[in-house]
This record gives C-alpha cells, sequence and structure tokens, in this order.
C-alpha cells in the first residue's frame, strides 16, 4: 500500500498560537533571514524539497519545521516565568478551540539548559485532515524561535513518537 506523503506548504503548518502572540501586544510574524540551520539526528529523516528548516521522514508522515521571526520573545530565567506564559497561552488556545479547528490543548513550561521555553501540543483541522502537533516556543536573543513537529493524527507512523520527543526533549 503506498504511503501518501504530508506536504505542507510552510505557511499552512497549524500555529494557532500566533493569536495569542499577537493579543499579547507582540509585533506580526515575519520570518527573519537565513540562520543556522534545524539538526534533526534521526536516521532515515532529510531536507524537505532541499529546505535544511523543514525535514520529513523516510516514509512522508511526519514534518518538523524550524523557523525564526522576527517579532519579540522573552527569554525565561524561571520556571515560574515560562509555566505563566504557558497558562496564558494554555487559555488562549483552548478559547480559540471553540471557534477554530483546535482541541486537545496542553502547554507547559520545558527546561533547555538553564533557559525555560514553552511547549503547546494540540490536535488542528486543515481540509478535513487532523494533525497532531507540537510546538516548541523558545528565545532566540530576544526573538521568537519555533520547532513544530506535525503528522495526520489518524496514521499510526512510527515517525511519530520519535519526531515528538525531539521536540519535547531535544530541541534547543
Amino acid at each position: 500500500m503506498p504511503t501518501r506523503r504530508l506536504s505542507l506548504p510552510r505557511q499552512n503548518v497549524p500555529s494557532p498560537a500566533r493569536g495569542l502572540l499577537k493579543s499579547l501586544a507582540l509585533a506580526s510574524l515575519l520570518t527573519a533571514g537565513q540562520a543556522a540551520a534545524l539538526i534533526v539526528p534521526m536516521e532515515g529523516w532529510a531536507p524537505l524539497n532541499g529546505d535544511a528548516n523543514r525535514w520529513t521522514d523516510a516514509g512522508g508522515a511526519c514534518l518538523l519545521q524550524e523557523e525564526r521571526h522576527t517579532q519579540s520573545f522573552p527569554a525565561f530565567d524561571t520556571f515560574e516565568k515560562a509555566s505563566s506564559f504557558a497558562a496564558q497561552m494554555q487559555k488562549t488556545l483552548a478559547a480559540r478551540g471553540k471557534t477554530q479547528s483546535v482541541k486537545n490543548v496542553a502547554v507547559q513550561a520545558v527546561d533547555r539548559e538553564g533557559a525555560w521555553g514553552v511547549l503547546a501540543s494540540y490536535t488542528f483541522v486543515k481540509a478535513g485532515v487532523t494533525y497532531r502537533v507540537s510546538q516548541l516556543y523558545l528565545s532566540d536573543s530576544g526573538k521568537l524561535r519555533t520547532v513544530t513537529g506535525s503528522a495526520e493524527a489518524a496514521k499510526a507512523s512510527p515517525c511519530v513518537s520519535g519526531m515528538l520527543e525531539f521536540v519535547r526533549y531535544m530541541a534547543d
């Protein structure tokens, strides 16, 4: 049985949390210039169409994407500050779920070698397909950097657990 490739254009990777960031009076999301590319240490993964900021597994079921933005994003130096932001994000994403296709929202603070980031996980429906999304928000010199993993929720692909572990524990 042929494997269906997941081919989400860059601008269509789900990111309902962008609304939260806008509501927090941060600037609009604009992709920054070229920066160091995401390194994906998983066997069989390769850059998508030669773009070292977008990676897919060999079967095309999972997608990892790194984006660097010009938008300001605070560096969290304590668990409490990151958790407070995560709680605000949780509320905003849950509220968006009532009007948009965002469900099963979970947001938490995550440690990144002494600094703190925020990890949001949710399901998102686009064109009738439900995607499972895990999105890491980090401060990179005061600017927003996201690492997003997504896959179709209905597919039981072996790449999903490794992708989710990478976003949760290894991406920095």
